[in-house]
């Protein structure tokens, strides 16, 4: 199966995937395998929301349009055109997926295959509906693939290298238990955004969506702000307000009530509005409905703290701190070149 093959049936799947939006689930006539599948995938997504609380309709089909809106030859190709795919015996690459958000391990399965290897897939219980289904339209759409896609629930075994996504505790485990295999062993990692008091409204209000999205449970929601001295919280609360109807969900609301209890009966400072909580810490991962936040003296200082830690850091958001940084509203719309932890999957699957 050469990799011009494997780019078409991710194009295809893009197709396929354009059908679904936050608006409608449209059938296009166009599309491949439309009768055997485009009503089979709403039942699926039904699947999804009924098991998992947090993958409301929008969510689902923001991941969906993020999708298909790089499995297109433009971008699929611009993304591998960095590499040189030599042809070599393909591996089993087992992939250890998270559930916090929808379809989060499917750039660890678009880079096995693409990289022309086989891939075992372990996923989690909180996201089992929709990739398993997925696949089964890229083998309808290029039977080859039914050789190199495989889903477990049982004990991974017979794999050549390893690719594991979880907390701290978990990826000590993982570290052990792969430790004679190649790997990649992802942590907790969190993201930030540097605001200087000069931001404009529109800009604010694109945070928001750095924050809100996903109800922050992704590593790429912005948990925690960088402040200079003095910095007023009012423009950022009038801005954020457009994301206040996030409370009328339920499970939300149940940690925001729960965290505030914990903080007054802490008597810990913080600010509120009635959906989100602000709370001076130097912690990088905050609580479902709350948003850290630290003071800067300078900006050498800021950037000095950044370096150190950027361990545990996986976007920046700013303008004009950083040549690496992400702009205001950005942070869940990533490129394919937009590893998880700064990793390139690619280049490890190609040296395997």
């Amino acid at each position: 199966m050469i990799l011009e093959e494997r780019i078409n049936a991710f194009v295809e799947l893009g197709k396929f995937l354009s059908q679904f939006s936050q608006k409608e689930a449209k059938k296009n006539a166009n599309v491949l395998h439309n009768d055997l599948f485009f009503d089979g995938f709403k039942h699926q997504i039904k699947l999804a929301q009924e098991h998992n609380g947090w993958f409301t309709d929008e969510n689902i089909y923001f991941a969906l349009e993020g999708w298909s809106n790089l499995l297109n030859n433009n971008t699929i190709n611009k993304w591998l055109d960095n590499y040189n795919f030599n042809k070599k015996k393909p591996k089993k690459i087992a992939i250890i997926m998270a559930g916090n958000i929808p379809l989060v391990g499917f750039h660890d399965f678009i880079s096995v295959l693409m990289s022309g290897h086989e891939v075992l897939v372990k996923q989690s219980s909180n996201d089992k509906h929709l990739l398993p289904f997925l696949a089964k339209y890229l083998e309808h759409v290029s039977p080859d693939f039914k050789k190199k896609i495989t889903f477990t629930e049982d004990k991974l075994e017979g794999f050549d290298a390893v690719i594991a996504t979880g907390s701290d505790n978990t990826a000590r485990y993982f570290e052990y238990y792969f430790k004679d295999v190649p790997s990649i062993i992802r942590r907790n990692r969190n993201s930030v955004a540097v605001l200087t008091g000069n931001e404009s409204k529109e800009q604010l209000e694109a945070l928001s969506d750095d924050i809100f999205r996903y109800y922050g449970l992704g590593c790429r929601n912005v948990s925690k702000l960088f402040i200079p001295k003095d910095y007023d919280f009012a423009p950022f609360f009038e801005a954020v307000y457009k994301w206040h109807p996030i409370i009328h969900q339920a499970k939300y609301a149940n940690n925001y009530d729960y965290n505030k209890a914990v903080y007054l009966m802490s008597e810990f400072e913080m600010l509120e509005n009635g959906f989100l909580m602000i709370k001076e810490d130097q912690s990088y991962a905050s609580p479902i409905a709350t948003v850290f936040y630290e003071h800067y003296d300078s900006e050498d200082s800021l950037k000095e703290k950044l370096n150190n830690d950027k361990d545990k850091i996986q976007c920046i958001v700013s303008s004009g701190l950083l040549d690496s940084e992400i702009k205001f509203g950005q942070t869940q719309r990533p490129e394919l070149s937009d590893y998880a932890d700064n990793i390139d999957t690619i280049a490890f699957l190609l040296k395997i």
